[in-house]
């Protein structure tokens, strides 16, 4: 089959591998229909690494996905051949103590699709993967909207681990990227409607201000405290940091009322960020961590299905398998109006 993968920094190609046999009962072999890059494909695929997770060369990435299920192990129950399916790229063991504590998105032995070390990626024809990471959509979505579960469902998982107390606490998101325009999908969705965009580029800016952040600030030429200290007396709730930029960290903790919330959502370059501690001990500011998705697909599938979440608003760009490292060049240099690229197959 063909596969993409990445032979150095900033280099990719395609070659002819062996297709992924089923080996467990357990297992279904899934033939690709889109595939979604994500920014953590995009560390990969520019730096070689996120943190202590660092790419062996070649390696192939990849982990948002959806695809037809073409074979199935004889445990397989919840996914039948030809259905289409919405790919969770995480594997857990289900018998650790973090996965009986109801959290297998931090699993001891998690293996997830597309991470130095563990699987390999999805971009391919093929792959193969168990049963219970595949959710059946035929008929309820197109395999694009399909792909895109992934990265709304991080959104999702933010706005639920933020634990707003009604919806109209004042928000604000750095950062429209796929993964900002998720959070702010899912807030829309939830009636919330005093949300700031703080994003540094005007093509992305304007298309948050499109799906219905209230107001935008470019921190590159405006003054963010400023600016949401004169509409925001008292400050903001809850700030989701969906950049993984220091000066968005620094930003958000100005803006924050005393007893805010700020949610790391977005992943810094070289893993570490800093932060000004008197002032954050002094406003008992909460931080919170988030670790991808734990148990939000579903919801994120139902908000697509019924309307209430058009994820195909944040899609910029298609390619073909072909056409991978062009769309990994697009992406990572912020060329051509790119917010979200995606591979198919059709």
């Amino acid at each position: 089959m063909k596969q993409v993968v990445l032979t150095g920094i900033k280099k990719m190609e395609m070659v002819e591998v062996a297709a992924p046999i089923i080996t467990s009962a357990d297992e279904v072999k899934i033939k690709l229909k889109v595939i979604g890059v994500c920014g953590s494909d995009i560390h990969y695929y520019s730096e070689g690494r996120i943190g202590s997770q660092v790419v062996e060369f070649p390696f192939p990435v990849g982990h948002e996905c959806s695809g037809v299920i073409v074979e199935k192990g004889e445990n397989v129950d919840n996914v039948n051949i030809g259905d289409l399916v919405v790919v969770d790229p995480s594997v857990y063991c289900g018998v650790c103590d973090q996965c009986l504590a109801g959290r297998p998105h931090t699993c001891r032995s998690n293996k997830f699709l597309g991470c130095p070390g563990q699987l390999d990626g999805c971009l391919g024809e093929y792959i193969v993967m168990p049963g219970f990471t595949c959710f059946p959509v035929t008929g309820s979505l197109n395999p694009v909207q399909a792909a895109l579960i992934e990265p709304l469902s991080i959104g999702l998982y933010a706005v639920k681990l933020a634990a707003l107390a009604n919806n109209k606490q004042r928000i604000a998101i750095f950062g429209a990227g796929p993964i900002g325009l998720s959070i702010l999908l899912k807030l829309k969705a939830d009636g919330v409607q005093n949300i700031g965009m703080v994003e540094p580029l005007a093509y992305r800016l304007e298309k948050a201000l499109e799906i219905g952040a209230e107001y935008g600030i470019q921190p590159n030429i405006e003054d963010v405290e400023a600016k949401v200290s004169a509409m925001n007396e008292l400050l903001l709730d809850v700030v989701f940091e969906a950049s993984g930029e220091q000066d968005a960290v620094d930003n958000a903790l100005k803006i924050l009322k005393p007893g805010g919330k700020l949610i790391l959502v977005g992943i810094p370059p070289d893993a570490l960020y800093t932060f000004n501690m008197d002032h954050m001990r002094r406003n008992e500011i909460t931080v919170v961590n988030v670790r991808r998705q734990n148990g939000c697909v579903e919801e994120a599938i139902e908000l697509v299905q019924s309307g209430k979440i058009n994820a195909e608003l944040m899609v910029t760009h298609q390619f073909k398998l072909e056409e991978t490292d062009k769309a990994f060049d697009i992406v990572e240099g912020y060329k051509d109006g790119a917010i979200k690229a995606m591979i198919t197959f059709d």
